[in-house]
């Protein structure tokens, strides 16, 4: 099964041995790595706490997604780690005004720590 490796200057390059975004081909699905809320122009970490990084987060998958020829409208699953769950309601607002009829499945969990020190990060598999 062939997959294309998807690439974009609109949103951050990786940091590390992994791809933005794969698109798989024949299945019309792209799996976008986690996102977490860094500057694309820059690599600069995004500050200010849980909403603008959840906000730059899902900007860096519409990017990815976009550059793929899909879109948030396309999205099936998102993973949503966030360093605690006592964000979990000011991310779910932020995360709502992006994905607001019809919203894919999601899991939501906490973990101990995020690169960067990030509060959340954010995959997503969606349709071509």
């Amino acid at each position: 099964m062939p997959k294309t490796i998807i690439q974009t200057e609109n949103a951050p390059r990786a940091v590390g041995p992994y791809s933005q975004g794969v698109k798989i081909e024949g299945e019309s699905l792209i799996f976008v790595s986690g996102q977490i809320a860094l500057d694309p122009k820059t690599g600069d970490r995004i500050s200010g706490g849980i909403v603008p990084e959840t906000r730059q987060a899902i900007e860096n998958i519409k990017a990815i997604l976009e550059a793929a020829g899909s879109g948030l409208d396309k999205v099936m699953k998102t993973t949503v780690f966030l360093h605690s769950m006592d964000d979990f309601g000011v991310m779910n607002e932020v995360y709502n005004q992006y994905f607001t009829t019809d919203p894919p499945a999601r899991s939501t969990i906490e973990v101990s720590r995020l690169p960067k020190g990030m509060k959340v990060e954010i995959e997503a598999i969606a349709l071509v």
